[in-house]
């Protein structure tokens, strides 16, 4: 049974890790170690120049994500589509490439199915692989938590809307799966989440997270906007974690892409640890946490549990 407290720690902890690395997104490790010792702190400015616990896209798209299955009872991509749309008419201080490039053409009209497939197949390898829609789909995972088929369907097709390179897709469906099995008391959520998906999804994927499992991973692991990087880095560091704040913590002070890792690993330790283990100090500077609260039990409302 999915608890309200794992629930709202996928969403708390997604918004933490994001909110935490944004000042330090695309420093080096050993800039940070310069400037801040260890970042244990939400600390303004920065990268970006903003507030202290000012969130970025990896959020913002979540909670496109989250109102959107909220309000409609269910998964609609068209709809989310056009919420990732309205969010892009704001002009948000970050946006990744393949997103913007992506949205640009839902707004000349391609279908949600289209728009990121056509910016995929225009883009050379080394480009087209990006962390952009695993950073966002975590909600999925509380509201299909029971249902792995669909969560499997959902996840992919969420990331299809911007990014449909297979690594992707499959990495969203790895990544949900993962948090999925943390919030059913799965003993080992990433090996079950392999299992699912194995015989379908990329093997490059797959090989790169399997020795995970057992505790083992590449040295020293990569920050880059790879989206198997990233899922290497922030799986690994949420898995070994003692704590959420241990893992954000460590995930973050990587440097690289530094909000993106941390809120990949906060969202995997909120969902292990529980919201109620993430630092009072950080949610205390993250305006949206009671609407980010809101959506958490609604969500694991709408899966039953």
């Amino acid at each position: 049974m999915v608890t309200a407290d794992a629930a709202t720690g996928v969403m708390l902890g997604l918004a933490c890790g994001d909110s935490l690395g944004r000042p330090v997104e695309f420093k080096s490790a050993r800039e940070i170690e310069h400037e801040h010792g260890t970042l244990t702190e939400m600390v303004g400015n920065g990268t970006w120049g903003q507030p202290a616990g000012t969130i970025t896209d990896d959020t913002d798209q979540a909670l496109c994500i989250a109102r959107s299955v909220v309000e409609q009872s269910q998964f609609d991509p068209a709809g989310i589509a056009r919420r990732f749309v309205d969010w892009y008419d704001t002009d948000p201080f970050d946006i990744g490439v393949m997103t913007r490039r992506s949205l640009q053409n839902l707004k000349q009209g391609y279908s949600w199915d289209e728009a990121g497939q056509a910016v995929w197949e225009a883009s050379p390898e080394g480009s087209n692989a990006g962390n952009g829609s695993v950073m966002r789909c975590p909600p999925l995972a509380i509201a299909y938590a029971t249902d792995l088929d669909s969560l499997v369907t959902v996840s992919r097709d969420s990331s299809q809307i911007t990014h449909a390179d297979p690594r992707c897709t499959y990495g969203c469906a790895v990544l949900n799966l993962t948090i999925a099995g943390y919030l059913c008391g799965e003993d080992q959520p990433l090996a079950m989440a392999l299992d699912q998906v194995r015989s379908d999804a990329p093997n490059e994927l797959v090989t790169a997270l399997e020795p995970l499992v057992a505790g083992k991973a590449p040295d020293p692991l990569s920050t880059s906007g790879y989206v198997i990087h990233t899922l290497q880095t922030a799986l690994h560091d949420a898995i070994q974690a003692d704590s959420s704040e241990d893992a954000i913590v460590t995930a973050v002070n990587r440097g690289g892409d530094t909000d993106t890792i941390g809120a990949i690993a906060g969202a995997v330790a909120g969902a292990r640890f529980g919201a109620s283990e993430l630092p009072d100090r950080w949610l205390a500077e993250i305006d949206e946490e009671a609407e980010l609260r809101h959506l958490a039990t609604a969500l694991q409302n709408l899966g039953g549990d």
